[in-house]
């Protein structure tokens, strides 16, 4: 299906950053974060910057991104099964977190619902960069929560020194799952080859106790949709295979490409997908049958990155970046048939100049194309076939003095939307954010930030168009996968958001510490909230627009103790209210966590626990969920073998055998999260 109404290369997305940044890596050596443009350091940014890489990246990547980054400050993950972890940020999920792969939006269906497993892989990621607060001005309305960007490297920016090898076995035994791994990178001249494969499988995931929450079933835990000890019809398999080239210019710059295939096959988890009440045997074993739904998804990447350097004396950088996904899932009912099928085939592309009149201030301005063609079609169809397209422009400077840095800047977006055979009326959106911010270096040791802005998104294809002109519930068309009647509206304008940020950072010897304070006033905030009713059985989900505030706290210290052993602490909480709907749905409980670590020659050892407290605010027609608390253990050992090194690591996940279920879950009431478990693997590299 053609969808560019431009040719390919005529449009370009910006590549600047609201909150430019560098990342401290475990060598020392420091990086440009991949979602910035402009060279300052994170000492130097206003807003929270959250970078893990090397070994901290690896003892954190899991199967899914949310749960990877969702001990992080800020950070929450937002489960449905095992196969499933969108990352939340500050609250904000869905389709307020923009989610990139090596700077371009992933362009899948995971922001479209809950149940979606997002295209990326944590495991085969050298550095994962999370923006927390609004990032419009970098990637538009999609952004008006957070950005979350999963660097692989794929495509080499330059000439490697040696050939690179990874190989890595690993086993949970939470689902029984199995994880191989491996990436090779090498060089011929001026060309750099990348390749790099995963497999997995897993089973049905172990919990203790029941699955269903008994306030979900009446108090009866014996229901046919509950199980005990595990989670029925949580197994699956997934696989990635990449291949990439570039060329590395002498005068430095690049020019590649890259192709990555992916393909996941799982299940969601009963419970949910209630059903009406049956009168006999047999339509109750095929109402149980109903239950067990699986998705069944694949997904083509191309991508073109190129870098040129000090074409002009005030042109510090010129890069473009054009990616194609061919994705799509099917949603497999028990019987067998496939209820509905989500696809996106998407073209996106940046172009960004970066410019550096002095030492004292730089700048960056850019242009964004997307076009897009979402559907979700069958029996069960209830999105049109929806022509998306948008465009953007931005400017960012930054400016730098003795004790002081300001940033500002702006970007005006063009969004619109063209449903196919359908009587729902097109829609278009201009949208217009602008940002400004300041960092008082107040001494050597203590740095105060201040950020302001105003930012907007227009709605998403399933805001507007959800069962689409529906007069009657009992003619809802039924998202069997999540479980739910969900009714959006045409009629939806922009939301716009007011968010103030202030920092304040500490570092001295052996102590460094932050604390974050945030504030952002919505008006017109588009939420799913349940109505109370039901069609057919399923509780109805109405998108709903309403003016809302949500105000946080974040709080992180690390004491080093000597010189092998540091104490690290880390606090959260987010409140949301919306005006006229009482508490926002699925908002994360407060939680205060701890780490004590010892890193010596070859091992490294860590015990961490982390408490989060009962959300009694759950929302409209929602229950909340209880305090749990979660103890991990974990050791690595490192030897050099040959010209390698060989690392073993074991965890010991969730010691108490604690029943978690994460207030920001659609599924808490029937998905809890594992329960005591052993992970253990091998990683060899050269």
């Amino acid at each position: 299906m053609q969808i560019f109404r431009t040719p390919p290369f005529a449009l370009g997305l910006l590549a600047v950053a609201l909150t430019p940044a560098y990342a401290q890596t475990n060598s020392g050596e420091i990086e440009e974060l991949i979602t910035t443009a402009i060279h300052v350091r994170s000492s130097e940014t206003a807003l929270p910057v959250t970078v893990l890489s090397g070994d901290e990246l690896h003892e954190a990547a899991s199967a899914t991104l949310g749960e990877t980054l969702g001990s992080q400050p800020g950070l929450n993950n937002a489960s449905f099964g095992p196969a499933v972890g969108q990352t939340v940020v500050r609250g904000q999920q869905g389709r307020r977190v923009m989610n990139l792969s090596n700077g371009m939006p992933i362009a899948d269906a995971s922001g479209n619902s809950a149940d979606h497993a997002q295209t990326v892989e944590a495991i085969l990621a050298t550095t994962l960069e999370v923006l927390r607060g609004p990032s419009t001005l970098l990637y538009g309305g999609g952004a008006i929560g957070g950005v979350v960007n999963v660097g692989d490297r794929r495509i080499a920016s330059s000439i490697p020194s040696a050939p690179a090898l990874a190989l890595e076995s690993r086993y949970d035994g939470a689902s029984d799952l199995s994880t191989t791994v491996g990436s090779l990178e090498f060089s011929h001249g001026n060309l750099v080859w990348h390749f790099d494969g995963l497999y997995r499988q897993w089973n049905d995931l172990k919990i203790p106790g029941f699955a269903s929450d008994p306030r979900y079933l009446d108090g009866d835990t014996h229901s046919e949709t509950n199980s005990e000890g595990f989670i029925a019809n949580t197994g699956g398999r997934g696989n990635s295979a990449s291949g990439a080239v570039s060329w590395v210019f002498d005068q430095g710059g690049h020019l590649g490409l890259a192709y990555n295939k992916q393909e996941n096959f799982y299940g969601l988890p009963p419970g949910a997908h209630g059903h009406e009440e049956s009168e006999d045997a047999d339509q109750e074993e095929a109402a149980e049958a109903e239950e067990f739904v699986h998705i069944d998804m694949q997904r083509e990447r191309y991508d073109l990155d190129g870098e040129w350097l000090d074409l002009a004396p005030w042109a510090e950088r010129l890069s473009y970046k054009l990616s194609y996904t061919d994705y799509a899932h099917s949603e497999i009912e028990g019987d067998g048939a496939t209820g509905t099928r989500f696809s996106n085939e998407s073209w996106q592309q940046r172009l960004q100049i970066t410019h550096t009149d002095s030492p004292e201030r730089h700048g960056a301005l850019g242009l964004q194309r997307a076009d897009e063609v979402f559907a979700a079609v069958g029996e069960e169809s209830f999105i049109p076939v929806t022509d998306i397209a948008s465009t953007g422009l931005f400017l960012v400077e930054d400016f730098h003095l003795t004790n002081l840095t300001f940033e500002g800047g702006g970007r005006i977006n063009r969004d619109q939307y063209t449903p196919q055979s359908s009587p729902a009326p097109a829609r278009g959106f201009t949208t217009y954010s602008l940002s400004g911010s300041a960092l008082w270096d107040m001494n050597a040791a203590t740095t105060l930030g201040l950020s302001l802005s105003r930012s907007q998104r227009a709605p998403s294809v399933e805001e507007l168009y959800s069962n689409y002109d529906l007069n009657d519930l009992e003619t809802c068309v039924i998202h069997h996968a999540s479980g739910s009647c969900e009714i959006g509206d045409s009629g939806f304008g922009a939301e716009t958001s007011f968010n103030t940020d202030l920092t304040l950072s500490f570092n001295y010897e052996r102590f460094d510490a932050t604390l974050t304070a945030f504030y952002n006033r919505f008006n017109d905030y588009i939420g799913q909230v349940a109505t109370g009713e039901e069609a057919e059985g399923f509780p109805v989900l109405a998108y709903a627009q309403d003016d809302a505030r949500f105000t946080g706290l974040e709080v992180s210290a690390d004491w080093q103790l000597g010189l092998a052993y540091k104490l690290s602490l880390f606090g959260d909480l987010v409140r949301g209210h919306l005006d006229n709907l009482g508490d926002a749905p699925r908002m994360p409980a407060a939680r205060i966590g701890t780490e004590l670590r010892y890193d010596g020659a070859n091992w490294s050892l860590f015990a961490s626990a982390q408490h989060a407290f009962a959300q009694d605010r759950a929302g409209q027609f929602e229950l909340g969920t209880a305090a749990w608390t979660r103890v991990d253990l974990g050791a690595d050992y490192t030897l050099n073998v040959g010209a390698g090194e060989l690392l073993l690591f074991a965890r010991a996940h969730n010691l108490t055998n604690e029943d978690i279920r994460l207030a920001t879950s659609y599924l808490r009431g029937f998905a809890p999260e594992a329960g005591r478990a052993l992970e253990a693997g091998v990683r060899y590299s050269f």
